[in-house]
């Protein structure tokens, strides 16, 4: 059997059914666990650890958030879309690849009239 989100090939007993969907580990767990930008324990939590690590800016980030960091970083600002794209990753990645950067407070979405924006933290 096959995931209907990402079409994965599925082990019998291995399925997960959600809201009639038969999915994948992976794909049940991007929905069910999706990460939260905007949590203010989340930040607590992840800018006093880096703070007691000793770790600030890109210390500590693994390579996929470190390049969304320097691409966003980079260009100022950037939509998801310009994101997924530049760096060839779903749009799921980016969101709990954002949610990271953002409990560490490197980046932020900034909403400019209809269109909302990834852009430095400061």
């Amino acid at each position: 059997m096959k995931c209907d989100s990402c079409d994965k090939e599925i082990a019998k007993g291995d399925e997960f059914s959600h809201h009639g969907q038969t999915l994948c580990d992976d794909c049940y767990m991007n929905i069910r666990l999706k990460p939260k930008a905007c949590d203010p324990w989340a930040v607590r939590l992840a800018t006093s650890t880096r703070e007691k690590a000793g770790a600030c800016g890109e210390e500590d980030l693994t390579d996929l958030q470190k390049s969304i960091y320097a691409f966003i970083k980079g260009r100022g600002k950037v939509t998801a879309d310009e994101v997924v794209q530049e760096l060839n990753i779903p749009l799921s990645e980016l969101e709990r690849e954002f949610a990271t950067l953002r409990h560490c407070e490197l980046v932020k979405g900034k909403k400019e009239g209809d269109k909302v924006y990834l852009v430095p933290f400061s």
